[in-house]
């Protein structure tokens, strides 16, 4: 059995592009991160609290978590509406990159990778960044933003893994599977 040890519709949906023989165990870790993490230390950190939070050393189980970086620092999900503004404020105009870290557990294995996509966001005015704060699309959303959604209007450009920025890598996640010789068993 395969356990996606996440409550996001968006991570449900990209697995399934590559297998739909999996289960969603939703995980309850403590997501405070140590004092002066990496971006990428930080996503590691992120996916192995949640696949250990549900694993039980019998199914293959499946961590991710997405973070927004910009000039050094993570932008996690925002805490209120202003916060959110403030964000999106400072990712106008500019690049930024969003890393997202899986972990992969299994009786057998334990593989945790990394990747990082590039985002460049267009100029945005006040006006455009309330707006898009009223849909309530970014709540959730690290960075305060959705590229899939609504957020999809100030994506510029995009170099690397459009799914990555979404919240999983599904091809390097399938070829780390595959490594596992997870679909030996016809999982697809």
């Amino acid at each position: 059995m395969l356990i996606l040890a996440s409550k996001s519709p968006r991570r449900k949906e990209l697995l399934g592009l590559i297998t739909t023989d999996f289960i969603i165990k939703a995980a309850d870790a403590d997501e405070t991160l140590p004092k002066g993490i990496s971006p990428e230390e930080a996503v590691l950190y992120l996916s192995k609290i949640k696949a250990q939070a549900v694993n039980n050393g019998i199914d293959t189980v499946i961590g991710a978590d997405t973070i927004v970086v910009l000039d050094g620092e993570i932008l996690g999900k925002p805490a209120d509406d202003e916060e959110a503004f403030s964000m999106l404020k400072r990712l106008s105009g500019r690049e930024h990159s969003v890393f997202t870290g899986v972990t992969i557990l299994s009786p057998n294995a334990e593989r945790s990778f990394y990747k990082e996509t590039k985002v460049k966001f267009c100029r945005l005015s006040e006006a455009e960044i309330r707006d898009y704060v009223n849909t309530g699309e970014c709540r959730d959303k690290a960075g305060a933003y959705g590229i899939q959604g609504f957020g999809s209007r100030f994506v510029e450009g995009v170099s690397g893994d459009y799914f990555n920025v979404v919240g999983l890598p599904v091809s390097a996640l399938y070829h780390e599977l595959a490594e596992l010789d997870f679909f030996s068993n016809n999982n697809i």
